[in-house]
């Protein structure tokens, strides 16, 4: 009975661990090669926000476009050396978005 019952629990806590990673992995719904639109918007400061790329990261939930940016500055897309955290947070406020705390490029 004891034995049952830790196969039990170990299948629980194996699906727990599961869930769990598939709910806080966060992954970019859009194509990452759109965000090309967004490569002019860390070099233009005093002007509204780029509005090519606010639209491409509007539908989507802060931890979502972090995501996606964190893909574009990866792959180069925007043609760009970038500080992530800090040109993450900029882009983000730009789009009137912020930062999920603790979030961290995947």
């Amino acid at each position: 009975m004891a034995s049952r019952a830790v196969a039990s629990i170990a299948l629980l806590l194996s699906l727990n661990v599961l869930f769990f990673n598939m709910v806080s992995a966060a992954t970019c719904p859009i194509d990452a090669l759109k965000l090309k639109a967004c490569a002019d918007v860390l070099g233009i400061i005093k002007i509204p926000p780029n509005q090519q790329c606010c639209s491409l990261l509007g539908n989507l939930v802060a931890l979502e476009a972090g995501a996606c940016l964190c893909t574009a500055i990866k792959a180069n897309v925007l043609g760009l050396n970038l500080n992530v955290p800090l040109d993450l947070s900029l882009y983000l406020n730009r789009c009137g978005k912020k930062v999920p705390q603790g979030f961290k490029c995947p």
